[in-house]
């Protein structure tokens, strides 16, 4: 068995864990920041919407050996707009101006070609309205509304509240952060990135739910016992599916990055930018609010509950009056002893004294 894999398989025992739970302030601190960085951007910086938003013209020109700051430099001063160029991977250029109409991209068409040195007749000119972006925005927002929905009424059904609330607030993290991203580099919103937006949705979720599950069977009946606490079932649950939860994110990332950072950084396919961005970001805080968000929250609410208070008063009741009187003798451990994902390795039982087997 590999390394990773034997450290799965003693996470998923209990023998072995992380008090991802027990220090959940920390969690809940670096996600403070990084969502207040990604405002920030966003306050400061806004999006940078493409042109299926706010309308304009897109011209693609046949092969040239233009650079692109040249390119951009013709395209500001023929339109007198903001330009964005893109060199493809097959030495065409991708030019961007918003704010063109019909009767003003022709024209502009001409100047760009004189200016660039190729046949007006070569050069693709393509116009949006920002009507359509704007559809397409409202469809997206609906959609989006539409599955938070659903989302908390299934997870209230199959799990409870604690845990649809949970989900929800991590599912807003993700889109907060990737949507700051955004802003903080600069790249362009388009079609593609509202798509990778809410794709990462059930990614991110995905994680969750199956934390959620394990802890659902794991927490059944736990007030009939004095072993573990809310939280440290939870801890438990989520050591359980660590490994799971980081092969699925790696493997999930390795396509996305070889998009973002081969396809539109090293191949110069700068449309590939649009979705693997927000697939990559996405995917990546998706994986993290699994682990540190939603399950410490889902423990944090839970440990609200009377039923829990009172759960936790008695174990550490118990826990105090065996380290008063000392450890059990060896082979005559209590069935509540302490978990050993919270102390350590659980000893093992000794033989009688006589050295028969029992």
């Amino acid at each position: 068995m590999s390394r990773l894999g034997s450290i799965g398989a003693r996470l998923y025992r209990g023998e072995v864990g992380y008090d991802f739970v027990g220090k959940r302030m920390i969690w809940y601190g670096i996600s403070v920041l990084i969502t207040v960085v990604a405002i920030a951007g966003l306050a400061f910086k806004g999006l940078n919407m493409g042109i299926e938003f706010q309308g304009g013209a897109l011209f693609t020109t046949p092969p040239t050996s233009v650079s692109v700051e040249k390119a951009k430099e013709d395209a500001e001063k023929a339109s007198g707009h903001d330009a964005i160029v893109q060199k493809l991977g097959n030495d065409t250029l991708r030019i961007q101006v918003g704010g063109l109409d019909t009767k003003t991209a022709a024209p502009v068409t001409e100047k760009l070609a004189q200016d660039l040195g190729v046949p007006t007749e070569k050069i693709n000119t393509e116009l949006v309205g920002p009507s359509w972006g704007e559809q397409i925005a409202n469809k997206a927002w609906t959609g989006l509304a539409v599955f938070m929905v659903l989302v908390v009424i299934y997870l209230a059904i199959a799990f409870e509240w604690r845990m649809a609330v949970a989900a929800l607030i991590a599912l807003v993290h993700d889109l907060t952060i990737t949507v700051g991203i955004y802003a903080l580099v600069g790249f362009e919103v388009t079609p593609g990135t509202v798509i990778g937006l809410l794709t990462i949705l059930g990614y991110s979720l995905y994680d969750t739910v199956v934390v959620f599950d394990g802890l659902k069977e794991g927490a059944k009946d736990i007030t009939k016992q004095t072993r573990f606490t809310y939280s440290e079932i939870a801890n438990r649950s989520l050591n359980g599916t660590l490994v799971r939860s980081i092969n699925t994110t790696v493997v999930a990332l390795l396509p996305v990055a070889g998009l973002l950072f081969i396809g539109g950084g090293v191949l110069g396919a700068g449309m590939l930018n649009d979705i693997s961005l927000s697939l990559f970001v996405g995917l990546a805080a998706g994986a993290y609010s699994s682990i540190f968000i939603a399950t410490p929250l889902v423990a944090d609410l839970k440990e609200r509950d009377p039923a829990m208070k009172a759960l936790k008063k008695r174990i550490l009741a118990k826990r105090a009056a065996e380290a008063k009187n000392g450890p059990a003798a060896e082979g005559d451990a209590p069935q509540d002893a302490v978990p050993a994902a919270v102390v350590g390795p659980r000893p093992s039982r000794g033989r009688p004294a006589s050295g028969k087997r029992r």
